[in-house]
Formats: C-alpha cells, structure tokens, sequence
C-alpha cells in the first residue's frame, strides 16, 4: 500500500517518487516484461492521416505485459462482442482526442504498469476524430481495446459556455452516454479522465460495491456544494428543490465505477439531459460537465475511498497553480484543474509533482 502524508514543495514530490518508484521500475516477471532495450522503438502518426502534423503524435513503443500466474489460463485474443463479453473482463473507459491524447496515453500505461492482470483489461477509447486507433495499437501492441465514434452534435446544442473553454468541448460529455456507447452486455465501467495516472491495481477500484447505487466515486461532504451552482438557482424552488431529502456532496466526475445497467433501465441520460436544456435558458450553473452530474447522482453516490481520487493537481480552472497531495494514501494522482503536466514539463515550468506522472509519459521529443 502507498500511504503518503501531505508534504509540500520539492520534498513532497521526492519522497513520493521514492516511494512509488519500485512500483515504476521493479516489476516482477509475472507482472509486466520490460523490453530488453528499454524504449528502443519510436512510433509515429501515420501519415495518411492528413488531419495532423506527423511530428505532433510521436509516441514510444510501451512495454510489453503479461498477467501474472495467479490470474489464470491465458486469454484468447479479443475477436468480437462474444469476447468483449466477457464477464471476467474489467472495462476502462477513456476518451481520446489530440488536445489529451499524450495524457490519455499516459494514463492507460500506468494502468496496465500496475495491474496484476493487464491482460484482463478492456479498454473502450471514445473519440470524435478519425484515425487514433492505428495509433493506439502501434503503442500498445497486446492491448485489448475498442474504439467507440461520439458525435459531437449529440450534445452540441447542449453546451453552454464554462469558465474555461476546454470545459465545453464535445467530447467532455461522452461519459454521459456510455450507457448507449458500449455494448448491452457490459454491465459495469470504470471511467477515467485523461488527465491522471493509476498508481495501484485497479482491479482493487473495479470490485468496489455500489450497493444499490449506479455510480460510485470518491466524495468530499466538506465542500461547499453550492459554489457549483448560480445564485438563481439556488433562489428558485423548481431547480434547488431537486437536492430535497438528500445530502449532496461534492464528486469528482473524472473517477467513476458506473453500474450500466441500473443506468439504462432508469435512463439517467435522459435526466442529465433535461438539466443542460435547463442550464441553456436559466443559466443555473458556471462550470461544464460537472453540475448536471451532481444535480442527478449528488446524495445517491457510493462512497469510494478518497486515495482513488488524488484530484485537483492541476490546480483552479484559471491559474493552473501548483498544489500539494491531499492527507492520505494515494492510488491514483489527477491532474484536474487548468495545469496539465506535460505542458508545464514541456515548458519547464513543472510543479513537483508533475515528475510523478512524468514516468509514465510515452511521448518522443525530436531532438
């Protein structure tokens, strides 16, 4: 177990990186095989996409992985839904677009670098662009994964503007459809944002029990809930009344266990909906994706242990400022916030504890 006390500064970060660092760099053979020549091979975007400058998508090779013994007779190849089916499979969701995708592809090696069983891992990449999947597989060869098309205008008309501008991208409310996106038969999802790093196993996250909750994530009752939303809305009994015989606290939708099938027979898409085409005519709310969540699910959440949701590394949605780990053993580390590490490392601006999502970064600068 990772237990790690709030420090701050540089002394924080290096007492954390000498913790995890045996996680980073001393797998076991059962748990992960190194390349022998380390990050030998480079990758490029293929240059028939016309989209993107070859230059800007040049990713390292991952290394390869293997399951350990203990997790049975190895898988067949991912060949069709039949496989995807599989109700041993644990299901990551994670979108993919050129903004985010060096953090996405950072996020899917340190989950599959601390899994025990990488070979059980579904992934389900969301994406609105064209021509990523290649990419994918020339950086993770063995990966058992599905690309899933989200149409923007699903939800263009929906977006309002935000207090950042990336908030209002398309691809922000994916999560909202996952139910309708991913098969019928997958009954149950981890969703991931891009911009965080899993430091544990994250079978440990995929067997939490909800209950008879749909989603589960890490809460925070002590903060002030109402900051999230307008001074109109707080003043109008037809939309405050919503929070009536509840307790809502404040989640983080960037880390959730969602039970898809308790979503789909109560069609909580629907509902999420409704609040957008609210928000577009009264203006009940300032900050993205996050507020129509917290009007349908806040009080009705499964409380998942805070070390899966290191969150806020990124720092405000304005100044992006550097922070420090919040008390407590760390399992997962997110860059939420306007401060993404690797621009402030490409910048040489870093916080500390950038230089822990930094060992897990697969992208090749050109010399």
């Amino acid at each position: 177990m990772l237990w790690v006390m709030r420090f701050s500064g540089f002394f924080s970060a290096a007492l954390l990186m000498i913790v995890l660092s045996p996680s980073l760099q001393s797998f076991p053979p059962a748990e992960a095989i190194r390349s022998s020549a380390h990050f030998d091979t480079y990758l490029r975007y293929p240059t028939a996409s016309p989209a993107y400058h070859t230059n800007r998508f040049s990713f390292r090779r991952a290394p390869p992985f293997r399951n350990a013994d203990e997790c049975g007779p190895k898988r067949a190849p991912i060949t069709g839904e039949t496989s995807v089916c599989d109700p041993s499979l644990v299901h990551v969701a994670i979108t993919l677009d050129v903004e985010y995708l060096r953090g996405s592809i950072a996020a899917v090696h340190s989950i599959i670098q601390h899994s025990l069983c990488p070979e059980s891992i579904f992934f389900h990449f969301l994406v609105s662009e064209a021509n990523l999947e290649t990419l994918v597989r020339s950086i993770f060869p063995q990966l058992k994964f599905k690309v899933y098309f989200f149409d923007p205008e699903i939800v263009r008309n929906l977006i309002s503007t935000s207090v950042r501008h990336a908030l209002e991208q398309p691809l922000n409310y994916a999560r909202n459809y996952l139910a309708d996106l991913l098969e019928p038969c997958i009954r149950r999802v981890i969703y991931l944002d891009s911009d965080l790093v899993v430091v544990d196993d994250i079978s440990k996250l995929w067997s939490t029990s909800l209950g008879s909750r749909t989603i589960g994530a890490p809460e925070y009752c002590h903060a002030n809930i109402t900051k999230y939303f307008t001074a109109g809305f707080w003043s109008d009994k037809r939309f405050s009344g919503t929070f009536d015989g509840r307790k809502p606290c404040y989640f983080n939708t960037g880390v959730m266990v969602i039970d898809l099938a308790k979503w789909r027979r109560a069609g909580y898409t629907k509902r999420i909906e409704r609040w957008m085409e609210v928000q577009k005519s009264d203006r009940i709310y300032e900050l993205g994706s996050l507020p129509p969540f917290l009007l349908v699910f806040a009080g009705h959440v499964a409380p998942i242990e805070h070390r899966w949701n290191q969150h806020g590394l990124g720092g405000d949605n304005v100044r992006g400022s550097c922070r420090d780990l919040h008390r407590g053993p760390v399992s997962l580390l997110h860059w939420s916030g306007s401060g993404k590490p690797w621009i402030r490392l490409d910048l040489k601006k870093a916080c500390p504890l950038d230089s822990l999502w930094e060992p897990y970064d697969l992208y090749y600068h050109h010399s």
